[in-house]
């Protein structure tokens, strides 16, 4: 009798974990399949950083029309620069300047985007002017041609 009931209770035991095992791969195919379906598409995010504009006026692969783009957010969103500190520029004009010789020296850029880019800088900072035009001086004579 002791075997009898011990049959039984290993038969019993096994149809519960062959249950559970079922209930168990099958609850993991329904979550595979959830978040194939839940997954959306996001926008991708306009990146307005003033290092990741300079960079993409840096890459010299930047087509002209997005060298235009990321002129166009400087100009928006950076396009004012500190106070002159007395007769000094403040440090931050150093990357102006490197945005403006880098500009001149781009092999996709035209004289639109030079001009523009200077004519709007200047509108937004008229104490810079001067150093405006000493750094498009210094990057156009700098272009090898």
């Amino acid at each position: 009798m002791d075997i009898e009931l011990l049959v039984e209770s290993v038969i019993g035991l096994t149809v519960i974990l062959v249950i559970l095992v079922y209930f168990l791969l099958f609850s993991f195919k329904k979550k595979k399949v959830e978040k194939k379906v839940v997954k959306p598409k996001a926008k991708p995010k306009l990146d307005i950083d003033l290092e990741h504009l300079r960079l993409i006026i840096k890459n010299k692969k930047s087509t002209s029309k997005e060298l235009k783009s990321a002129l166009d957010l400087i100009i928006k969103y950076h396009g004012t620069i500190h106070p002159k500190l007395g007769t000094r520029t403040h440090p931050d004009f150093d990357t102006y300047m490197d945005i403006l010789f880098t500009l001149c020296r781009h092999p996709q850029t035209n004289k639109n985007l030079i001009l523009d880019f200077d004519r709007e800088l200047e509108r937004l900072n008229p104490t810079y002017k001067i150093e405006i035009n000493d750094s498009i001086s210094k990057g156009l004579s700098s272009r090898g041609m």
